[in-house]
């Protein structure tokens, strides 16, 4: 598996093993070893109008990977220092995203489905929901 840093915050794409068939392509990731962590949930983002706007926050803790299986969306990763957009638009394609980056997911095509793997259960307090308070605390952690 062939990984790029992006230059944000640790954050990086994976370029998944893809197995081409005559009957059909298929992609595969081991949970135990491909990840760059151990998944403890899992949600799926679907139906989404293309005018939309998903995420839009950040968290203390938790990482994510995100892979979009059908269509495509584009996100927004943002340090606090750097950003870089990426375009999630082949399902062999995924996105590592460590704690503390803002990150938005916006342009999803009508049929895209965005698989999101997460470090961590639900915890609503992990989540930082203004850029504001996102600013504030990279400012208080790294001084």
């Amino acid at each position: 598996m062939r990984t790029t840093e992006l230059g944000v915050g640790g954050a990086s794409l994976y370029q998944m093993p893809k197995v081409v068939d005559m009957r059909g392509n298929l992609t595969v990731g081991e949970l135990g070893g491909d990840f760059p962590f151990k998944p403890e949930r899992y949600f799926i983002v679907f139906d989404v109008p293309s005018e939309e706007l998903r995420g839009e926050h950040a968290h203390r803790v938790c990482e994510q990977f995100l892979i979009c299986v059908r269509g495509s969306c584009h996100a927004l990763l943002d340090d606090g220092t750097s950003r870089r957009e990426v375009v999630l638009n082949r399902p062999d394609l995924g996105l590592h995203m460590p704690a503390m980056i803002w990150g938005t997911q916006y342009r999803y095509t009508r049929d895209a489905v965005l698989l999101v793997f997460a470090s961590r259960s639900y915890e609503a307090t992990d989540y930082i929901r203004t850029y504001d308070e996102f600013r504030q605390e990279i400012e208080r952690t790294s001084s």
